[in-house]
């Protein structure tokens, strides 16, 4: 169980990132929503032991976060949302130098743990490849896999499906759902539909503060009888959303389609809809927003 009380961080230009944040996250996959520069990097980063916080705390199965950062980095896996690689480098290589770094520093077991870890990620029959030729599904899979070194038992992702293609996002969620079953995972990402497959738990984050934190079914329940959708023309669309609260709004076939909050009928010609987590996502921002 990773524990966070409190957790306040603002940093040199004024920017307040994280706003007293506290969140409990079990064993398994946790989903860490937000639009960009919400402050989830910056949790991130902080729990990672990348930055310092100014206040508040952090436990991770008894061991300080903010203090112990020796032990922590021990049982830490990382995989940051600009991930690097050596481009003339094969993945084996590469690995197998990461792996040293993590102080695996028998031959025989670090290659065991690289060959095993390739096996895992898929990127076997591509080890000798160098990695400048990887396309970016690839590249986040070979980054899991040096995350996983040394057997970690928290694991960070920062936005690891932003740019992969359907396929790749597919086969790399897989992999990390299979993960999740032993260890805490915390993905941080802004695809909801990520949240929505893989998460039993997860929090919605929004200007450094935490809007909600639960189970994503529990938080569509809430919503249950409260979505409205309806088929607009774009001149009426400016008067929706200064009447109500519209939660998202889609060109589909040149004309708008509104989702909107609303307690009862909001207008002729609107259907109550099934919600989804999407729709407590923008719920929980508009709320923000009109309390702001």
């Amino acid at each position: 169980m990773l524990q966070i009380s409190e957790l306040c961080k603002t940093y040199p230009n004024g920017v307040q990132a994280l706003k007293n944040v506290s969140l409990d996250i079990p064993k398994g996959m946790f989903g860490l929503l937000g639009p960009n520069g919400a402050g989830k990097s910056s949790l991130m980063r902080t729990l990672a032991t990348l930055q310092e916080a100014d206040s508040g705390s952090a436990t991770f199965d008894g061991l300080d976060v903010l203090v112990d950062k020796d032990k922590v980095r021990r049982i830490l896996g990382y995989l940051p949302q600009d991930f690097g690689v050596y481009p003339k480098t094969s993945a084996e290589d590469l690995l197998t130098h990461f792996a040293v770094l993590k102080g695996l520093t028998e031959r025989k077991q670090r290659k065991e743990v690289v060959d095993g870890l390739l096996q895992q990620v898929n990127l076997w029959d591509q080890r000798k490849r160098k990695l400048g030729t990887y396309s970016g599904g690839m590249r986040q899979r070979f980054g899991i896999a040096q995350a996983l070194l040394g057997d970690p038992k928290l694991v960070i992702v920062d936005e690891p499906t932003a740019g992969l293609d359907p396929e790749e996002r597919n086969r790399f969620l897989n992999l990390l759902a299979e993960i999740g079953e032993q260890v805490v995972i915390i993905l941080s990402t802004h695809i909801v539909q990520d949240v929505t497959d893989l998460c039993p738990r997860m929090a919605i984050i929004c200007e450094g503060e935490v809007l909600l934190s639960g189970e994503p079914l529990q938080a569509i329940e809430t919503l249950r009888q409260r979505v409205w959708r309806k088929v607009v023309s774009k001149d009426r669309l400016p008067s929706y959303q200064r009447d109500h609260t519209v939660l998202s709004s889609r060109l589909v076939g040149g004309r708008p389609v509104l989702n909107i909050y609303s307690e009862t009928q909001p207008d002729d010609g609107f259907v109550q809809v099934d919600p989804d987590l999407e729709d407590v996502y923008f719920q929980r921002l508009r709320e923000f927003e009109q309390a702001a």
